[in-house]
């Protein structure tokens, strides 16, 4: 056994300390069907992907019975460490020695990106929740993968345009030094000009950045009503931070929080995020159906509730399974051809089509966390401020340079 996969084990088994062992079995001897889930375990996305993206793809097997094509189901995670080289290693090594059928999460862009390469080249589909740029879906589009969630594009065009409509209309961006920072700051960019706005400036700060104190005096002495945070996880949790120990929001300067969570507001506090908004597809509190789905999850995860990422995996998972079992087979050119033609549904999705590029055409929400005095549980954050139908959250087919797309 080599050492990456030992380790890979090793991190699988470590994973779910909160749920049941890492591998859901059915009672069959024949060969196990493989979802392996590339993840960040240790880094600034564990909380909004991590353990509980496992726990989100095991309640889905569990769900569909446990087993497909009368085979078990396992699911495999392990640490990628948003570092792409490691994303690369772990993805071949599960396809080439353990058989992995489907590849999921990706957690940072830049390693998402390294999986993406590998299942292209592999033949393997790969189910992309964790990464947010938009060219998975665009010049980087494969066909092998669908993209599920949010996307940069997204979230610019939710958040950006809203933010710009309503008097923000000039800008100061600070930015994730790395694919996904440049994939944000750039749609954003695009939808804030569209919409009448102006761009100032911009910094960038290296992946896991703690002190942002220097970043927000440039972004404040700019003169921009908006500081944009082309960033998530930990450093967007650190900017709102140090931007209210600074006193910048209470001198009129709105910040626009371009990827955010639910695990963002709870580890800052509803307080310190009051008046926040943010795009999303899913938010626990949205249906019964999300609440129910919401409370088994968090029985698993210590109590806490899941965001975006952990539905998007469910997601995922659920819409790969009914697939191979339509189309009887888990080759891969045969399943995606049937991902693409059985729509999406699921407990927050219903009938939610898959476009010939990957993109799967999600509703999209623009939420606004609400003053503490108006929380009428724990967890009661947000508010609803709109509904962004399909063909308003998602770049236009013909605009997005996928070389699947037919002109």
């Amino acid at each position: 056994m080599s050492r990456l996969t030992r380790r890979v084990l090793i991190s699988s088994a470590a994973a779910a300390p909160l749920a049941r062992p890492g591998i859901i079995r059915a009672q069959s001897t024949s060969k196990p069907v493989r979802i392996g889930l590339v993840s960040d375990m240790s880094g600034p996305y564990r909380d909004v992907g991590g353990p509980g993206n496992k726990v989100a793809v095991e309640l889905a097997v569990h769900d569909f019975g446990g087993s497909v094509l009368g085979r078990p189901i396992e699911v495999l995670q392990a640490d990628c460490q948003d570092k792409p080289d490691v994303a690369a290693t772990l993805a071949r090594e599960w396809v080439d020695n353990q058989g992995v059928d489907v590849l999921a999460d990706g957690a940072a862009t830049s390693s998402g990106l390294a999986v993406l390469q590998i299942a292209r080249e592999k033949k393997r589909i790969y189910l992309v929740t964790g990464p947010a740029s938009s060219d998975f879906t665009g010049k980087q589009c494969s066909p092998y993968s669908i993209h599920f969630s949010y996307d940069t594009y997204a979230l610019a065009h939710g958040t950006g345009s809203a933010l710009t409509k309503a008097g923000g209309d000039s800008w100061f961006f600070i930015t994730a030094d790395y694919a996904f920072g440049y994939a944000l700051e750039r749609d954003t960019t695009n939808a804030v000009k569209a919409a009448g706005g102006k761009i100032l400036g911009n910094v960038r700060a290296p992946l896991g950045t703690a002190d942002y104190s220097s970043y927000l005096v440039q972004a404040q002495s700019s003169g921009a009503k908006v500081i944009g945070l082309a960033n998530a996880g930990t450093d967007t949790q650190n900017c709102v931070k140090q931007a209210a120990e600074f006193g910048l929001t209470k001198s009129g300067i709105r910040l626009a929080t371009l990827l955010m969570q639910i695990s963002d507001v709870n580890a800052l506090g509803q307080r310190v995020c009051e008046g926040l908004t943010y795009t999303d597809s899913f938010y626990w509190d949205m249906s019964d159906s999300t609440r129910a789905w919401s409370k088994r999850w968090s029985a698993q995860m210590g109590g806490m509730v899941p965001g975006l990422l952990h539905a998007g995996n469910y997601c995922a998972t659920n819409h790969w399974l009914k697939a191979v079992k339509a189309a009887g087979t888990t080759d891969a050119d045969t399943v995606v051809a049937k991902m693409k033609e059985l729509p999406v549904n699921d407990f927050y999705n219903t009938n939610v089509k898959v476009r010939e590029d990957g993109r799967v055409m999600h509703v999209m929400y623009l939420w606004q966390v609400k003053p503490v005095a108006e929380a009428k549980s724990k967890y009661d954050f947000c508010k609803l401020l709109a509904t962004i139908p399909p063909a308003d959250a998602w770049r236009p087919l013909a605009d997005g340079g996928c070389p699947l797309v037919k002109a």
